[in-house]
């Protein structure tokens, strides 16, 4: 949508030219550093063997191949993380999940910190999911604080886990040129199991009265073929490292392209990043600038047309034969002011052609690192970090005045933007010492961090064909965050350590007009024992590492939904007014007016506080050649905040409340081996595995065992919603009534088992059945190279966590004879015979376990071909190769356990490229 776009696209090719020619011949391979002994742990760092929290760190060299986001680099690789695609759409991102759920309304994503820079919980309008705006190939390791003495230090943002995202920075040396290109093709996993044409006919002249029989249509269209198609896409990388005079630099480029497998849809990133990290005062000084740009283009596909091609009548074309909603058949009723059936599915086709969705997002995100070692004093430092990161969006929607989406208000265009800056400043003081009189070593941090976020939405303004147009009212927020926080950490003897933190966070969230519920305190502290050091342990050469860790720490959590769309509720405690929405005037004679109005609010609201009690077992045998840690967990959330009913007399029927709690217990383990490992041949095997329980323990007081909160909208009828909120079960359980079958397994059509035996079906018989929580979360990887040879493969396995088909359970009898028109069904529809939709029954919720195999790939490198230090890999990879499962829908792995109209993820074949000068 820019025009400098289409000269960030082309730079990465005009650069590799230059840097082939300029390459150096005296140029070597880089040497692998082990990186992973030193941990991140916020705010400093740490020896990996030193660490006293639950801490996992995954660099590069483990990174799953073809990733274009951030949280697929590590989907399946470590323990307590559960990563879910958010679609199979181009750009779409990830959801992350450490250790299951903490909140029932509020956020359950972790933290995400990159270079030291702390991200804000807020989508932006034009972006599937703000992290895809980071490039993966810059990213160099993910360190993930999972328990509460290792998070308790970012305070009451921590809850759900902590990521230390770090880039990859230049090395002081030789000059170095590193370009790789990926080129792929995508494609649908399957079809959603619906009747072929013959199929509905046959179904259609069964249940169908007469009048619905003349409906039919003589075609054979499969529409699910009609709008999946094979899709292309590029990633291409450039980076350029070394040396200048003592400043080590890093500069890449990057442009990925990928196209949807539903027709239309598209995502574009250009990307450049720099970093410098050079030292001065003979390195007393040490700077670290990091400064990352994207650019991407989207183009989005409406979110009905996968629906539209699951339901749309089979016997029907594509092309009605007349220029009427541009030639696309669609299902006419003359009554209607616009001549078509306003009830009836839309034409997939004339879906993704009549409308065209697009935005383009800059970022820029940067910080400079100063750390100072005093002369006089060379074991203080101390380090300011000074950060901004900036984003802005624009879109438009147009609807074509020729086609059903935009032919009622003769055509419209929808024009939207989005602008966030966040700023960062925080300073610290760091001693470090080894006291040799008492043989301890002393690691003491002491902080302060201030973080504001603002965003402005101008009101989006929609032109519509007809004359009447719109324009939304303009929405701007301000959050800010204040902290001091601190950290002492004691070595003994190398073989005790003692780890405390503290932070006492300051948030505008919950400000209600005092300071009462502004503050908060979130300690935590851990211990270990490195029984490897241990006299009677040191000389069993066959243990390398042994040692026992113990933590425990309270964090907290403040993230609430969005108002609508991507507008933060910054202020749910604060009395105000606000203008009234649309639709909501006030009328002065023939005019309506924006009037304000008092916002629902709850003084007394304040974040949710868990508290996390963590101990695990780290090992290592045979010089670490089989490594591996065993945590278990439990933790405990009081004051979830929940929007809830609230007693009449207020602005509002519900508010924003702290109405009950919730404990999760766990475990999770990993274990590497390494079997074979000789100058011509390594093979490393990795497998890890978690199991949690969340459970509801309290909700609104005074109420009764049978109070719930229902969520988890469906589609079909008005209203509905298929999963609650109770104590004693799990979040998001599905709350359905039981199935009764017939003496040969055939369910019964509207009956269900009476479970309270007081002979009347109604909603006391419902019952929770399943959830969304797995019973276990398994991932496994391996990898062997052999001479110049590599191959890796890694799978995940999903055990135990149900889906709700909603495909199927709004295909009935009904869908041959509603409407004046006819709809295509699920299979199951002619098995199960409802007359119909039966949405409530728990013969929808399935058992969606799975076993994927998520990415192989097999590479050779050819070494030096071009010149002396010169490298060349060539690889083959396929991504999401097969899915295992009983689940009757396209793809089990579907977030929040509701299939409807779900956009799956594409089978993946690429052939790449890695050059080395």
């Amino acid at each position: 949508m820019k025009n400098f776009a289409t000269v960030l696209k082309i730079a990465p090719a005009f650069l590799l030219a230059s840097t082939v020619i300029h390459a150096q011949k005296k140029d070597s391979l880089p040497q692998e550093k082990k990186i992973d002994e030193v941990v991140l742990i916020g705010y400093g760092k740490q020896k990996k063997s030193d660490l006293t929290g639950s801490i996992t760190s995954v660099t590069a060299k483990d990174f799953n191949g073809g990733a274009t986001s951030a949280g697929q680099l590590i989907q399946g690789k470590t323990p307590g993380v559960q990563i879910t695609n958010n679609s199979g759409a181009p750009g779409s991102g990830t959801k992350i999940r450490i250790r299951g759920t903490s909140s029932l309304s509020g956020e359950n994503s972790p933290l995400i910190v990159i270079d030291g820079v702390p991200q804000d919980f807020v989508g932006m309008n034009g972006v599937s999911d703000p992290l895809s705006l980071i490039n993966p190939n810059d990213i160099e390791t993910f360190d993930i604080l999972k328990d509460a003495s290792a998070t308790a230090i970012y305070g009451n943002r921590a809850s759900n886990g902590v990521i230390l995202i770090t880039t990859k920075k230049g090395t002081a040396g030789k000059f170095k040129v590193n370009f790789s290109t990926v080129t792929s093709v995508s494609t649908k996993m399957g079809k959603v199991d619906v009747l072929n044409a013959q199929e509905f006919r046959d179904f259609v002249n069964t249940y169908a009265p007469a009048g619905y029989k003349t409906k039919l249509g003589n075609a054979d269209t499969d529409w699910q073929d009609q709008i999946y198609q094979a899709a292309w896409g590029t990633d291409n990388n450039v980076a350029l490292s070394g040396g200048i005079k003592g400043l080590p630099y890093r500069l890449s480029l990057g442009y990925n392209e990928q196209n949807g497998i539903v027709k239309s849809n598209s995502f574009r990133r250009t990307s450049v990043g720099l970093n410098l990290n050079p030292k001065f005062f003979d390195n007393h000084l040490s700077v670290n600038v990091n400064a990352k740009g994207t650019f991407t283009d989207n183009r989005f596909v409406d979110g009905g047309v996968i629906k539209a091609a699951t339901y749309f009548d089979p016997t029907q074309p594509v092309y009605s034969g007349n220029s009427n909603y541009g030639g696309y058949y669609e299902w006419l009723d003359s009554g209607s002011a616009t001549g078509y059936n306003v009830n009836a599915n839309s034409n997939p086709l004339g879906l993704i052609n009549g409308v065209r969705d697009v935005s383009s997002v800059l970022r820029g995100l940067g910080n400079i690192q100063l750390d100072y070692k005093f002369h006089f004093l060379p074991d203080l430092h101390f380090n300011v970090n000074a950060g901004y990161d900036y984003t802005k969006s624009d879109g438009h929607k147009f609807k074509d005045a020729r086609l059903r989406p935009g032919f009622e208000d003769k055509g419209s265009s929808n024009f939207y933007s989005m602008e966030k800056k966040n700023k960062l400043l925080e300073t610290y003081f760091n001693y470090v010492k080894n006291i040799s009189a008492i043989n301890t070593g002393v690691d003491i941090t002491a902080g302060y961090s201030y973080q504001d976020f603002n965003i402005y939405l101008p009101g989006a303004i929609t032109y519509r064909g007809t004359g009447i147009n719109s324009q939304d009212l303009d929405f701007k927020t301000q959050n800010t965050l204040i902290s001091f926080y601190g950290r002492a950490i004691f070595t003994i003897a190398n073989k005790y350590v003692i780890s405390g933190s503290v932070r006492k966070d300051g948030s505008s969230r919950f400000f209600n007009g005092t300071r009462d519920n502004v503050w908060g305190v979130f300690p935590g502290v851990s211990l270990a024992w490195k029984l490897n050091e241990e006299s009677f342990i040191k000389n069993i050469s066959s243990i390398s590492t042994l040692k026992l860790r113990a933590g425990w720490g309270k964090t907290g959590q403040q993230e609430l939904p969005a108002l609508n769309g991507n507008k933060p509720n910054n202020y749910p405690a604060f009395a105000a007014y606000n203008p009234s929405y649309q639709g909501a005037g006030y009328q002065f004679g023939n005019e309506y007016y924006f009037m304000f109005r008092p916002a629902n609010y709850n003084p007394n609201l304040t974040w949710e506080t868990t508290t996390t009690k963590n101990l695990g077992l780290d090992f290592g045998f045979n010089k670490n050649r089989i490594t591996g840690s065993i945590d278990v967990f439990r933790k405990d959330t009081k004051d979830l905040l929940v929007y809830a009913d609230e007693p009449a007399g207020g602005l509002s029927n519900a508010s924003w409340q702290n109405v009950g709690d919730m404990k999760n217990e766990g475990i999770e383990g990993s274990i590497t081996v390494i079997p074979v490992k000789n100058q011509n041949t390594t093979w490393e095997v990795s497998f890890n595995a978690t199991h949690y329980k969340p459970v509801i323990t309290k909700l609104k007081d005074r109420a009764d065992e049978s109070f719930n909160m229902e969520v988890g909208g469906i589609e079909g009828g008005s209203g509905n919603r298929i999963q609650a909120h109770a104590v004693g079960y799990a979040p998001n359980s599905f709350w359905v009534y039981q199935q009764i079958y017939d003496n040969n397994g055939k369910p019964v059509d509207g009956a269900f088992v009476d479970r309270n035996g007081d002979g009347v079906i109604n909603t006391k018989d419902m019952y929770y059945y399943k959830s969304t929580t797995p019973d276990a979360i398994l991932g496994f990887s391996t990898k062997v190279s052999h001479k110049n040879w590599d191959f890796a493969l890694s799978a995940r396995a999903v055990l135990g966590n149900y889906v709700y088909n909603n495909a199927a359970s709004n295909s009935s009898l009904q869908s041959a004879s509603t409407n004046e028109y006819l709809q295509n069904v699920f299979s199951t529809a002619p098995q199960y015979k409802f007359a119909v939709p039966q949405y409530k029954s728990d013969i929808y919720v399935e058992n969606a376990s799975f076993l994927r195999l998520d990415n192989i790939n097999v590479g050779y490198n050819f070494g030096e071909i071009f010149t002396k230090g010169s490298n060349l890999k060539v690889y083959a990879m396929a991504q999401n190769v097969f899915v295992i499962t009983k689940y009757s829908g396209v793809d089990p792995e579907v977030f929040g356990g509701i299939d409807n109209g779900y956009y799956q993820m594409p089978k993946i074949y690429s052939l790449g490229f890695n050059f080395q000068f």
